[in-house]
């Protein structure tokens, strides 16, 4: 069956969307099928990078999230990718608990995957505190360590609570920072990371040749951390 992959980690900024868009590029590029949903109404990535994969869905409105559902069960074939804008984390858990969403899909046998995106800040390891205070075992987990901000986890790492994680069998990956002037050309071009790599003749702002191989690299490194967590 499939698994539904809940991009989140609740804080704005941390790289989520990011997340999200290196993620659909992975199945792409390995050829893994896919479905994308999007939940940042005002800027949503999946729905602007990679359109011909992703449709809309309305955090706050359960039948809008009851689709993620209903097209896993009908789709076993195809991976379910789910962008979770920050400050989503009530509506979608409540929309989890009054469904009974995590009891169905084990019935269904879909399994869902939890990516919390996270930077080196304290406030991103209290609320991954308090996610697996309300889901435990029940949730299974991938800690993004995200060098958005630097590469220090020193926090995380003396909290205990990256221990507590990998006693769920979470699992972890780190994702370097990628040049910010060549995300910002790869934003502003609304490239998807595979636009970003290839040269345009016809953007006359596409990225320059090191530029290119510098999004290469950062996939690399990026795709090498996601084989060996298993999509």
């Amino acid at each position: 069956m499939s698994t539904i992959h809940l991009i989140g980690g609740e804080k704005g900024g941390v790289g989520k969307s990011v997340v999200a868009r290196l993620l659909a590029q992975y199945m792409i590029d390995h050829e893994i099928p896919f479905i994308g949903f999007d939940t940042d109404r005002s800027h949503g990535s999946l729905l602007r990078f990679y359109a011909d994969y992703a449709s809309p869905t309305i955090v706050d409105n359960y039948e809008s999230l009851d689709k993620i559902i209903e097209t896993a069960a009908e789709n076993p074939e195809q991976q379910i990718l789910v962008d979770l804008a920050a400050q989503t984390h009530y509506p979608l858990s409540k929309w989890l608990e009054e469904s009974g969403v995590l009891e169905l899909t084990e019935e269904l046998g879909v399994t869902i995957q939890y990516w919390n995106v996270m930077d080196s800040g304290k406030d991103c390891v209290d609320l991954l505190g308090k996610l697996l205070d309300q889901y435990d075992a029940k949730l299974n987990y991938v800690l993004v360590l995200n060098q958005l901000r630097d590469g220090d986890f020193t926090i995380l790492e003396q909290s205990g609570i990256k221990e507590r994680a990998l006693g769920l069998n979470a699992k972890l990956m780190t994702l370097k920072r990628l040049h910010t002037p060549v995300m910002t050309k790869v934003d502003a071009n609304s490239s998807s990371f595979w636009a970003a790599q290839n040269k345009s003749v016809d953007n006359p702002n596409a990225l320059g040749l090191l530029e290119r191989q510098r999004v290469k690299t950062w996939l690399k490194q990026a795709y090498t951390e996601l084989k060996s967590i298993g999509i």
